[in-house]
């Protein structure tokens, strides 16, 4: 469709605001956007200028002075950071083992899986604790996983990386259904934390080839994860199974993302190029200091392979 990138709109002949009226609000790429994410995870998708934004949005319409999170160990750092910074306004975190039950808490933040320990949550006991649970579902997408369905109440996305998945959209996006849904939207057009028309746009995009560049990055990263284990310069390989994420162990970390040449070295994940690097620079020793994380891109296996590999002979 084409891009609307007004920011108003004219109300009808009565006087009153049609559907779009101020772009703070809504406006139809936006909308269009949401309809077709919102389908594929079956409730309704909101947009937001970026994951964290979604993520903010979320402890606003949700969390009160008293409220703890328990937000699941190795998920996104971004995501803890954020949180602790809310201390002051009376928010407490915890963090917790996923695959285990969470500690009392008004809301449990899982990820499936964790971004870059990649552990998956345990739904059942997840659910059990009668919390809001919350799911980011970067990784995952809703070609592996509709968290709804597995008893989330709310979903969130990093959609800059595989929604879009070319490295080119800042964008975020929540998923949920009825009450909580509305109490969202409330508070995206208090905060003005709206996606805008283009970022919307690439989405769009995105999400018509979504399927089968997951499918891609899937059979591709299986074939990386394999091949890691068997080298002797990598120390622990983490995998879920799908998706194109993949961490692992080196002793020498910065050696390897320094020496690639296909690959990337660059933050963030989930683009049809391969990048890789350290995340301790970033996370500190909540996670190993020779993590190396990989978001395997749609290049050929052999190729990503024969650069990782020559790169893996500087450790």
């Amino acid at each position: 469709m084409e891009i609307d990138r007004s920011t108003i709109w004219p109300y009808d002949a009565e006087g009153q605001p049609r559907e779009f009226y101020y772009s703070r609000y809504a406006h139809p790429t936006g909308a269009a956007a949401e309809r077709e994410l919102g389908s594929l995870e079956g409730g309704d998708a909101l947009l937001f200028a970026s994951g964290t934004g979604a993520a903010t949005a979320i402890v606003l319409a949700f969390a009160r002075s008293g409220t703890t999170i328990a937000i699941a160990e190795g998920a996104y750092f971004g995501t803890s950071v954020l949180f602790r910074s809310l201390a002051p306004f009376g928010v407490d975190v915890v963090e917790f083992d996923q695959t285990a039950a969470p500690p009392a808490a008004e809301i449990v933040w899982v990820e499936a899986p964790a971004n870059p320990t990649l552990t998956l949550p345990n739904w059942e006991l997840a659910r059990s604790t009668g919390a809001l649970v919350v799911c980011d579902a970067t990784v995952s997408t809703p070609v592996y996983l509709r968290a709804l369905d597995e008893g989330a109440d709310v979903v969130i996305h990093s959609a800059t990386k595989f929604l879009t998945g070319h490295h080119d959209a800042l964008l975020g996006a929540t998923v949920s259904r009825g009450e909580l849904t509305d109490r969202l939207r409330a508070t995206r057009q208090t905060a003005g934390i709206t996606a805008s028309p283009d970022a919307a746009a690439s989405l769009l995009r995105g999400l018509k080839t979504l399927p089968v560049r997951m499918e891609r990055h899937t059979e591709s990263a299986t074939e990386i994860a394999g091949r890691l284990r068997d080298h002797p310069a990598v120390r622990n390989v983490r995998y879920p199974g799908f998706s194109g994420l993949i961490s692992f162990d080196v002793a020498e970390p910065k050696a390897v993302e320094t020496s690639t040449k296909l690959i990337t070295n660059a933050t963030s994940l989930g683009g049809v190029r391969t990048t890789m690097e350290s995340r301790h620079r970033w996370e500190g020793d909540r996670i190993p200091q020779g993590l190396l994380r990989l978001s395997v891109g749609l290049e050929p296996v052999d190729e990503i392979w024969a650069d990782l590999d020559q790169a893996l002979a500087n450790t």
